[in-house]
């Protein structure tokens, strides 16, 4: 894994460079469009392949300015442009490493990938130990399968003996995977409620939930102080009697349009009064009942609040949640993070900055999230954007996975298999939310099943990998050592051996680890 830290001196290509190994890179230097002299590097790319997944890689120089976000674009031979593939936020006197990645709609002969700085500043870019690396859908899809079956596996040997310690042959074992450790779910509304087809459907499915809109302060207090949380309360309890773990969505909403129209007209004391008591009633009411709080949602696009606050009050609301329920993970939640680079409110770094600057105010960090609304899938810019957030070294969950209605249902499953494949398949991402509740009128964007529970695409594509991504049951018997071997998801088992006339029955659990798990059963 690349050092993210700004250099020195750069560091070598990776891949030997790629396409570059043999090869120096052409260059050729762009004047920049507002002719104040600055200059654009670029890569001159010959004969790219249509549907191959390009990541490439570069460092990057500044002059010019303490700072910039540089952002590199494709330019196609057939005058298709691709506005953002990869950025960088760099810093002047060091090399800043930026790692991007493309898909070509269509094949192109000659193509440039250029680098350039923020458009209104007279910056010239630098660039140094280029690298681009093309993979076949084959291979990708097997990386994608070598990181599931280490990372989200386990080989376990179960050892089957007698009371007097001695091995034993021919052993029946039947295993079954009872829970699924990685969790996989998706938004409930209130229409959930009382509908026993709904339920059993989501139950079947899921074992995470986040409840849409029913926790967010204009649901919970439309009226200034006539609190209800009779909605919220019924369908926590659904979640909880069916063992699904439940993200707390949202304490805050940065954006001025989502929340109270009362609070909207509330300014200084007043507005700092009701902040207070919307963090306190519900912190205090769902107190270890949610894994998660989204604490305040999509700061990085708005600030209704540190607007009429200061520029502390986001950090004040992650410590208050903290201490009101400190065994929840809090998270930032956007969009545009993972799903474009186009978007210069959430570039990477940008978000990245953020989290370390909560974490320097004394804030408690727990968990990067990331909505994931998306369009067109660039798997290798998503591959590339959470490897730069795995350095966090916190939790990543993709919190709002859903495909744009601009496409047809079937367009929107293949996107949909692409996102989730991607995102389990990376070991820094530890869960993943669908944005599919269900309403009279449809989902958000996309929905898995039409008002009747029967799957449309997007929902056959969801309960194919759901069936792929479990162990199920397996049979088998011992060797002539008494053991018996096999790879499983994480997760619980139950274990069943039967020799002759005698069986037990045993549970297992299995926790992520690179050794294999041993389990003794003694009959």
């Amino acid at each position: 894994m690349f050092c993210w830290q700004c250099k020195s001196v750069p560091e070598k290509p990776l891949y030997n460079g790629g396409i570059f190994k043999d090869q120096a890179p052409l260059t050729q230097h762009r004047i920049s469009a507002s002719s104040d002299g600055s200059y654009t590097p670029a890569l001159i790319l010959q004969n790219l392949d249509q549907n191959t997944m390009y990541c490439f890689s570069i460092w990057v120089k500044i002059r010019g300015a303490d700072s910039t976000l540089v952002t590199a674009s494709l330019m196609a031979n057939n005058n298709s442009t691709y506005d953002c593939v990869g950025t960088v936020l760099a810093k002047s006197g060091c090399w800043s490493f930026l790692k991007g990645g493309f898909i070509l709609d269509s094949p192109s002969s000659v193509s440039i990938l250029y680098f350039q700085g923020t458009t209104d500043k007279r910056i010239n870019v630098a660039i140094a130990s280029a690298s681009v690396q093309p993979f076949t859908e084959q291979q990708w899809r097997t990386n994608q399968q070598y990181i599931i079956n280490t990372e989200r596996k386990r080989a376990v040997t179960i050892h089957v003996s007698d009371s007097h310690g001695d091995r034993l042959q021919g052993a029946s074992i039947t295993i079954e995977q009872i829970s699924k450790d990685f969790p996989f779910g998706s938004a409930i509304a209130r229409t959930i409620l009382g509908n026993l087809p709904y339920q059993n459907w989501f139950v079947e499915r899921f074992n995470a939930a986040v409840f849409e809109n029913e926790l967010k302060w204009y649901a919970t207090e439309p009226e200034q102080g006539k609190v209800n949380y009779t909605i919220p309360d019924q369908m926590l309890e659904f979640v909880l009697a069916n063992q699904i773990v439940a993200r707390g969505h949202n304490i805050f909403w940065e954006d001025p349009k989502y929340n109270p129209a009362w609070v909207r007209d509330l300014t200084g004391p007043a507005l700092k009064a009701a902040v207070s008591s919307r963090i306190q009633s519900l912190m205090s009411k769902y107190k270890e009942e949610f894994i998660h709080w989204d604490v305040s949602n999509e700061m990085l696009h708005f600030d209704f609040y540190e607007e009429r606050l200061g520029p502390d009050a986001t950090l004040h609301f992650y410590k208050t949640a903290h201490e009101a329920d400190p065994l929840a993970s809090l998270f930032l939640n956007e969009f545009n993070v993972v799903e474009t680079c186009s978007d210069v409110n959430t570039t990477v770094d940008t978000y990245i900055d953020k989290i370390r600057e909560l974490e320097r105010g004394g804030s408690s960090m727990n968990g990067v999230g990331l909505e994931s609304h998306f369009s067109k899938p660039n798997l290798p810019l998503m591959r590339a954007i959470l490897d730069k957030l795995a350095t966090l070294k916190l939790p990543i969950w993709l919190t709002e996975v859903d495909i744009s209605n601009k496409f047809d249902k079937e367009t929107q499953a293949i996107y949909l298999e692409q996102v989730l494949r991607e995102g389990f398949s990376h070991p820094a991402v530890d869960g993943i939310m669908l944005w599919t509740a269900i309403h009279p009128n449809g989902c958000y964007q996309m929905c898995l099943t039409d008002s009747n529970l029967q799957n449309l695409p997007a929902g056959d594509t969801v309960d194919r990998l759901l069936k792929e991504w479990e162990t199920g049951e397996a049979n088998g018997l011992t060797d002539d050592h008494g053991s018996y071997s096999f790879f499983a998801f994480l997760g619980e088992y139950r274990i069943r051996v039967q020799y002759g006339n005698r069986t037990t029955n045993s549970t297992l659990s299995l926790s992520q680890s690179d050794e294999t798990k041993h389990f003794n059963i003694q009959l």
